[in-house]
């Protein structure tokens, strides 16, 4: 029988900060995602970004954040009620098994219940990042036609993604 968790994300809570902290990536990719700690204070600090977990089982096996004001992702003005995604990644442990899609679909189906006024999801991803892109290409997100030149690793795609209604 395979293997098949119950992959869902909540919100972060004190319960789930110090499970949070053991999470890392793989060392190449910290060029793409940044240090959880960081992340997780940086969260704290910005209004309007919603720290994420992303759990197996229960178990937090990955993290995001939701940034409500999506302009501070991709430093554009949008449309449509439109929020950023950022910082979603996978613990390096439980890379390579299918989860990071599983987990995003999760996330985008949280951010439909949760935030029925959104419309659209927006990130940015390195162009070197290609197994990030071809995730995101698979759950619907498409390229904006520009690129965002303000991260700290280089020139990143916009993609936006409709959120079912």
């Amino acid at each position: 029988m395979p293997d098949c968790p119950d992959i869902r994300v909540r919100p972060v809570d004190a319960s789930l900060r110090p499970a949070l902290l053991e999470l890392a990536v793989h060392e190449v990719q910290y060029d793409f995602v940044g240090h959880i700690a960081a992340s997780l204070a940086d969260a704290a600090l910005c209004e309007g970004s919603e720290a994420m977990a992303i759990l197996r089982d229960g178990e937090p096996i990955g993290f995001y954040r939701l940034e409500h004001r999506a302009g501070s992702v991709a430093d554009m003005v949008f449309e449509r009620a439109t929020v950023g995604l950022r910082s979603f990644f996978i613990d390096a442990r439980w890379q390579g098994r299918g989860l990071g899609a599983r987990a995003l679909a999760a996330a985008m189906a949280d951010l439909v219940l949760r935030h029925p006024q959104v419309r659209d999801i927006v990130l940015t991803v390195n162009v070197r990042n290609t197994p990030a892109l071809a995730l995101y290409r698979r759950a619907g997100f498409r390229e904006t036609g520009g690129l965002y030149h303000g991260g700290r690793s280089g020139p990143q795609y916009v993609m936006l993604c409709a959120l079912p209604p």
